[in-house]
Formats: C-alpha cells, structure tokens, sequence
C-alpha cells in the first residue's frame, strides 16, 4: 500500500460477485475434466461472451431480458461452437451448475472479515438462484449481510438502475457506499453513479476511458481495509 494511500469515508460496502469475490475461472478444472486441454479456453471465452450477453440484453429492449442463468448458459454454448468442442448435455449440466461452487479468492474471507462490523453486501447480474447457494457453499455466509440481484431492476450493470438497489437498501448517501468489482467497467459505472469506487486489478490492465476512473485501484481485496477510515 502507498504510503500516501488517501482514507476513505464509507459507511457500508457493496461488492460485485463473478470475478470479485469469487474466481470465475475456478471453472476450468471442471472444464478440463471434461474436454481435456481446453478448459482455460473455454473458460475465457464463456466469461467474454456471458458479459457481451448481458449488455446486448440491456440494449435489446425490444426483447424480453433473459435472466444471468440463461445468459451463462447461452454464453456456454457459444464458447463450446467457437472452439468446436463437441459436449454432452450431462457435461453441459456440470459446468453449469459449476457457478454454484465458485472458489472464493484466497484473501476473500478474511478480507470481509476485517470489513466487519461495516454491512457487506453483495450486487451482482447474477440470479438469488445462483448467488445463495454460492455464498453458501464458499463459506461466505457469515462475512456478508446481504445478496442483491439485478433482477430487482429489470436490467443488467452498469445501469444505474441496479446500483440504485444498493441505495434503497442502505439508506445511505451515494458517496458514503464503498463499491468493489474487479471489473474496471463496473467499477466505472458505479462511479458515475456517485458510489466510491474500488476497482481490484488482479491482471495490471489499464483503466478504461470510457467514464470517471475509479477512486482507488488495488490489487486484491486484502488491500481494502487499510484505505477506509476509522
């Protein structure tokens, strides 16, 4: 941490899930399991192609919104016709319901706990479906005091839609809610909402331009606590 890492007021804060709390690729040992030497590219594929989903689906207005577990499993299919490897459903089935076991990042728990006793909250493109058992098989449960679903909104991040459901629930002002997402979009969305931003940049990519930067970029969630002030 720098030493002249500025502090931080928050009050509570809300983390995005996939690829933030949880390793979406922790799917490719699944993958490779079932086709042998091509779970890293399927894994890369699947996650590009389940994020493009999600944004076509706000923009496609005229189209009935299919919700995060459709998405994944359209994403799927996409990734498995794109390199061409052919799959049974029953190993469809698997590495879908593999997003129910995601493995939390290593520094995660411990991370959420030294948060406490600020209210932790989860806002995710992700259904309850899937997000309540994931909590409840990574053993997150006890380090978090609610999951927020898109859903509730109708549309998918960076709406400000859904960071809205963030507001609503913790009654506090925008900029008093620390947000965290490893995706530096999301990060940038809930930015422009007026949320204080944290992006974790796990791979050392730069920031994209297309809104404000977040306020503070790290490089895993153990980071965190020292930035927020007492």
């Amino acid at each position: 941490m720098p030493m002249n890492a500025p502090q931080f007021a928050v009050d509570a804060i809300v983390f995005d899930a996939y690829g933030t709390l949880f390793d979406v690729h922790s799917v490719s040992a699944t993958a490779d399991k079932l086709l042998p030497g091509r779970g890293a590219a399927l894994s890369q594929v699947w996650r590009t192609k389940q994020l493009e989903y999600t944004w076509l689906q706000s923009l496609m207005g005229a189209v009935a919104r299919k919700d995060f577990a459709a998405v994944t499993e359209q994403a799927l299919d996409y990734a498995l016709a794109m390199l061409d490897v052919p799959l049974a459903a029953a190993g469809r089935r698997e590495l879908c319901a593999a997003y129910l076991s995601l493995a939390p990042f290593g520094e995660v728990p411990a991370a959420l706990a030294t948060l406490a006793p600020r209210p932790r909250w989860i806002l995710s493109n992700g259904t309850l479906a899937m997000l309540e058992p994931l909590v409840h098989n990574s053993g997150l449960r006890d380090h978090l005091d609610g999951i927020l679903s898109v859903d509730a909104a109708g549309i998918y991040k960076p709406s400000p839609r859904v960071y809205q459901l963030a507001l609503d629930t913790l009654h506090l002002p925008e900029s008093r809610i620390g947000f965290v997402s490893s995706n530096c979009w999301d990060a940038i969305g809930a930015k422009a909402f007026g949320f204080t931003t944290f992006w974790i940049n796990r791979a050392g990519a730069p920031v994209d331009r297309h809104g404000p930067a977040p306020d503070w970029i790290i490089a895993t969630l153990s980071e965190l606590p020292a930035l927020l002030a007492a």
